[in-house]
């Protein structure tokens, strides 16, 4: 092997992550929780049905209330391959928004990278008003992964820019709650972590 084989995929894997930078213009939006603040950047400008759809929820102050309830990592998941987040949204409360289009990570050219805000779903085009956050890199979620078995990944709209050790404390609360659920066994935050308000910072 050539030593210049490897710089030209260098200089793409660069780009990439050059790309998934928030840019200083980004809006912002500032997430208070029971445990602190999280201040993330939001991706307008390659996701914004995403990022449209988020806005709605902050805006109509109908994150106001909600909690981050469940943290999943290697020890309790029981999915794979397995990944490190912390989910929140308004949980069993109906959203009052209709489900969005999905946003592919293919076509906005994000990926989930460690702080990445990603809309939660179960079908394409039924994510609405649950999110979850990613602790260190997530390849699996990204489009083609193996996480959801229709390979169409999620969609990443925000990176987290401030409080990460909100997140990090966040990922490792007590996780017990009950559940009727066996793949949410060991998953589930108890008590949730209250998200007290989200607005817009910038």
């Amino acid at each position: 092997m050539s030593k210049g084989r490897g710089k030209p995929t260098a200089f793409l894997l660069a780009s990439l992550l050059v790309a998934c930078e928030p840019d200083a213009d980004s809006i912002r939006v500032r997430m208070t929780t029971s445990l602190g603040d999280i201040d993330i950047a939001l991706y307008q400008d390659q996701a914004p049905i995403t990022v449209g759809n988020f806005l709605r929820l902050v805006d109509g102050a109908h994150l106001n209330g909600a909690s981050f309830y469940r943290t999943v990592n290697p020890d309790n998941d029981n999915g794979s391959p397995v990944i490190s987040v912390i989910q929140g949204g308004l949980g069993d409360v109906p959203s009052p928004l209709p489900p969005i289009a999905h946003e592919t990570t293919e076509t906005t050219g994000l990926l989930h990278l460690d702080g990445s805000l990603s809309m939660a779903r179960a079908d394409v085009g039924t994510a609405s008003s649950e999110f979850f956050i990613c602790i260190g890199a997530q390849p699996a979620l990204d489009y083609g992964g193996a996480r959801n078995p229709d390979g169409q990944g999620f969609a990443v709209f925000g990176r987290v820019v401030e409080g990460f050790d909100v997140v990090r404390a966040i990922h490792e609360a007590p996780a017990d709650g009950p559940t009727e659920f066996d793949y949410f066994k060991g998953q589930l935050l108890k008590p949730p972590v209250a998200i007290r308000a989200v607005k817009r910072v910038r």
